[in-house]
């Protein structure tokens, strides 16, 4: 237990440039305080004392403000920033070293038994009121952009962001352009394109003028003899 919240204090130094101390950490964190009560809802659950461990998770909710449900399974390194709203369903799983800032929700999709919340693989970061929904699976190293609604499965080293949520970066190169007007053309660009030829082929134009001008009036030529 001890090495948890060593490494979950130590997990936010990592990852808060605003943490100053172990003792803010531990009394000003909800964050750290949530995952807190959800290591012991969790133990809970798991031997069959559940009412016990959703009572639990409900004061952990009125204190901090993040609903995680005890069933939910949670790696080490989970580190959530802010945190108000933040919403965790029971068949949820979260790998290890995970990052979640306020108002996320991993929910489900199902009214059914069974699996209904998503899987997060290892190394994910989900932005602000981000929403994953159904049992999809998020590929590890994957960045969830805030506000983005989430509802197919996710490859690995994926950056994702809209409504639906579409993978624009993948492996570190483009893969879809988040606006979704990726080769339309551009006006203004082919207005200058369309000015740029026009005058291109007047100079050109007003280059033969001349030339046939000055072969039937015999003008002289700039710097030749009179």
């Amino acid at each position: 237990m001890f090495h948890r919240i060593r490494n979950d204090i130590r997990v936010i130094f990592e990852r808060d440039p605003a943490a100053q101390s172990v003792l803010e950490i531990l009394f000003c964190y909800p964050g750290f305080h949530a995952i807190r009560f959800h290591h012991a809802a969790h133990w809970l659950w798991n031997h069959n004392i559940r009412f016990f461990a959703r009572f639990l998770s409900h004061i952990s909710r009125w204190l901090t403000g993040i609903e995680i449900h005890p069933g939910a399974t949670i790696g080490e390194g989970f580190f959530i920033d802010h945190g108000m709203g933040v919403v965790i369903g029971e068949t949820a799983e979260i790998g290890r070293n995970v990052t979640m800032y306020h108002g996320v929700t991993l929910g489900g999709t199902s009214w059914k038994k069974g699996k209904r919340h998503p899987t997060i693989e290892e190394n994910v970061i989900i932005g602000a009121n981000a929403a994953i929904l159904g049992p999809i699976r998020v590929g590890e190293n994957s960045k969830i952009g805030s506000g983005s609604v989430v509802n197919k499965d996710v490859p690995p080293h994926s950056t994702v962001v809209g409504i639906p949520g579409r993978v624009v970066f993948r492996e570190g190169n483009v893969y879809q352009d988040p606006t979704g007007v990726a080769g339309t053309p551009d006006p203004e660009g082919k207005a200058l394109k369309c000015l740029t030829e026009q005058v291109m082929a007047l100079e050109q134009r007003l280059d033969e003028v001349m030339k046939r001008l000055e072969e039937r009036t015999e003008l002289p030529r700039v710097g030749s003899n009179p």
